[in-house]
């Protein structure tokens, strides 16, 4: 295996599902805020699943969006 190719390939990846995702999740939140169906106050629980079947992984990250800070 080559760490180089390798680290380089995973940075790109993660660089590639970083950028696209908040892409996504910046489009769904202007959407929502135009159709009215959220006030932009909220805070939205998130899951991202990462998966490769061929290295038989499959694991979930757990988080939370915030549209405002929280009040002290």
């Amino acid at each position: 295996m080559n760490d180089e190719v390798f680290n380089i390939s995973l940075r790109k990846f993660l660089k590639m599902v970083g950028v696209s995702s908040q892409r996504e999740i910046e489009q769904a939140v202007a959407r929502a805020l135009q159709e009215g169906a959220i006030a932009g106050t909220e805070t939205f629980p998130a899951t991202m699943t990462l998966e490769i079947p061929q290295l038989n992984l499959r694991t979930h990250f757990h988080g939370e969006i915030r549209l405002e800070d929280r009040e002290p």
